[in-house]
């Protein structure tokens, strides 16, 4: 840090990812603004935050699962399942929305430590574990609902995903603020972030120095579940229904968020603002080509290509 105040040269720019996302996103916001009359328009940067809002809470929880090696492609059925679960609390049973929402980020908790589990006690591949719970959440959100989305949700339920706190700032991002912060608090400030950073960086040796391993590593899988059903709850709220098909290849845009925030794939490396300015530039480069008539299929490709990328220079970046 003590670099950044003294001022970056050209060259040392490229010692830290952060900046050069931050740039990316400067450069995107310029550029687009310039291709599109309505990027800069008030309902065009409100629509931006509320998607940034989605795809920077799943990155939280992601981030923590990467810092510590593993992956969770999960990430998105879950969002799916426990939308539609709290959707049907409030539809078929009519519970208050608060009891639902708990319900719901409850079983976000407990797929995600379940995903835990199998990879910290079994020792199970993290890439075959959350693929296969993708498959089991997203069949569980397709029998829970029969195919059809939940519709019918209580009229204040709508303020999660479509609110304004104090008529200006939407309530996405308020929410997503809030992730950001308390992530930022346990990453930086709790004991427990410093032995998710040191299990990415060396785990063998971690767990040498008398570190429980295995509980950490079921906690990061946890909070993975938990941003997944908060998600879950921006988006069923904002949809006002419960779509079992939500959420789709959302896990590739939080693992895009990620690596391009400067966290390195294979662990130990990043920091959780970066992993904000990820989520920000993915976001403005999504709704800039959608403005500018882009095929969703050539977008999956850019996509595709940035992650590549973004892994490629971390990876770099860390042999130097």
């Amino acid at each position: 840090m003590s670099d950044l105040r003294k001022g970056l040269n050209a060259k040392e720019i490229f010692k830290y990812p952060e900046m050069l996302t931050l740039i990316g996103f400067f450069v995107l916001c310029i550029f687009f603004s310039f291709a599109s009359e309505q990027f800069l328009t008030t309902n065009n940067i409100t629509n931006i935050v509320r998607q940034v809002s989605i795809n920077g809470i799943l990155a939280v929880g992601m981030t923590f699962v990467i810092l510590t090696g593993g992956i969770d492609l999960s990430v998105g059925a879950v969002m799916a399942l426990t939308g539609t679960i709290m959707a049907g609390m409030m539809i078929n049973y009519g519970m208050p929305p608060i009891v639902a929402v708990l319900i719901g980020i409850l079983l976000g908790a407990v797929i995600g430590y379940v995903n835990g589990l199998f990879v910290s006690r079994a020792r199970i591949p993290a890439i075959i574990v959350t693929l296969a719970m993708m498959e089991v959440a997203r069949g569980a959100a397709l029998l829970y609902t029969g195919g059809y989305p939940l519709s019918g949700l209580p009229e204040s339920y709508a303020f999660i995903g479509r609110g304004y706190l104090f008529g200006v700032i939407p309530m996405p991002a308020v929410i997503m603020v809030l992730v950001f912060v308390v992530a930022y608090i346990i990453l930086n400030h709790l004991p427990i972030g410093r032995y998710i950073y040191a299990i990415g960086g060396n785990e063998e040796a971690v767990r040498l120095s008398g570190v429980k391993v295995k509980r950490v590593k079921a906690f990061v899988y946890l909070v993975s579940g938990v941003t997944a059903a908060i998600s879950g709850l921006i988006m069923t709220s904002r949809l006002s229904s419960g779509q079992p098909m939500a959420g789709e290849g959302y896990e590739l845009d939080a693992i895009a968020a990620v690596v391009l925030g400067g966290t390195a794939i294979a662990g130990g490396r990043g920091h959780i603002f970066g992993t904000l300015l990820g989520a920000l530039l993915l976001g403005v480069l999504s709704n800039g080509l959608n403005l500018m008539g882009v095929s969703p299929y050539v977008q999956r490709v850019l996509k595709g290509v940035i992650i590549v990328a973004a892994i490629y220079y971390t990876s770099f970046r860390q042999k130097d």
